[in-house]
């Protein structure tokens, strides 16, 4: 039993439960306090103006455009798929212990998908020039802009997610926490900042700064695994390993480390 029972479908909290749980998430840290922050940024926020060329208000334009181009995907996913109607009834759920490992599948399918098409992006010069690159104008990443892509970029990002939750067997349901928790680590990938006990940070090593590098000039054909583990970077070549370092007017600077 869950609490929208009865008052729509899993189908239906599958494509906006994710919208919410972004801003909710994003917006939890756009209202932390800039000054209390300082001692945690991977950019202090004069780089932060600096090196970022979009104003965030046209950032939140392209995130809204992007979760319109998620929520048509997934919709159009659960009108072909689902076993059910969009508005009543559920269809019966596998034990826990399944679900938990169709969650793990999909994670692993997931990132397959966007290590690949990830890398593509950034080798095929006409979709990094005329789709990927939109992305990349945040050299400083903030947690609002998390979600700034081209909707193109948008189609494939869920694309990927709707192959994770095809080839898992999970049903609409599980999928709500798998759709919900791709958004909450992409958020948290993108925060630019390195606060004590962030369990993200703990249990995945493609976590903020391992993305960081990534978005810098000097690490853009490496780390492209997202937005779970950087298997896929290990096994082909294009993990480049980093330190944290703390600057002296505080905060924390992400230095390569070389790979000679």
């Amino acid at each position: 039993m869950v609490f929208w029972e009865g008052y729509v479908s899993d189908e239906v909290m599958g494509i906006f439960a994710p919208i919410v749980v972004y801003w909710l998430y994003a917006g939890f840290y756009q209202s932390l306090p800039p000054m209390t922050l300082d001692k945690y940024r991977l950019h202090t926020r004069k780089e932060e103006d600096a090196k970022n060329i979009v104003p965030m208000r046209s950032a939140i334009k392209a995130v809204l455009v992007q979760q319109l181009v998620h929520a048509t995907v997934s919709y159009l996913l659960f009108l072909v798929q689902s076993k059910t109607d969009l508005v009543g009834t559920h269809e019966i759920q596998p034990p826990l212990l399944v679900q938990i490992f169709q969650v793990i599948i999909a994670m692993f399918v997931l990132d397959i998908w966007q290590y690949f098409m990830h890398r593509y992006m950034h080798t095929n010069k006409f979709l990094y020039r005329h789709v990927h690159a939109q992305h990349h104008k945040l050299v400083a990443p903030y947690a609002i802009a998390a979600f700034y892509n081209h909707p193109m970029e948008g189609v494939f990002d869920t694309i990927g997610a709707s192959i994770a939750f095809l080839v898992s067997g999970m049903t609409a349901r599980t999928a709500i926490p798998f759709f919900c928790l791709i958004v909450v680590k992409t958020v948290d990938d993108h925060c630019g900042l390195w606060l004590p006990g962030n369990v993200f940070h703990m249990l995945f090593p493609n976590n903020t700064a391992f993305h960081d590098i990534h978005h810098q000039l000097h690490g853009s054909m490496y780390n492209f695994s997202q937005p779970f583990f950087p298997i896929w970077d290990k096994l082909l070549g294009t993990h480049i390993p980093y330190d944290l370092v703390k600057r002296p007017e505080g905060g924390f600077e992400v230095r390569v480390i070389s790979k000679d």
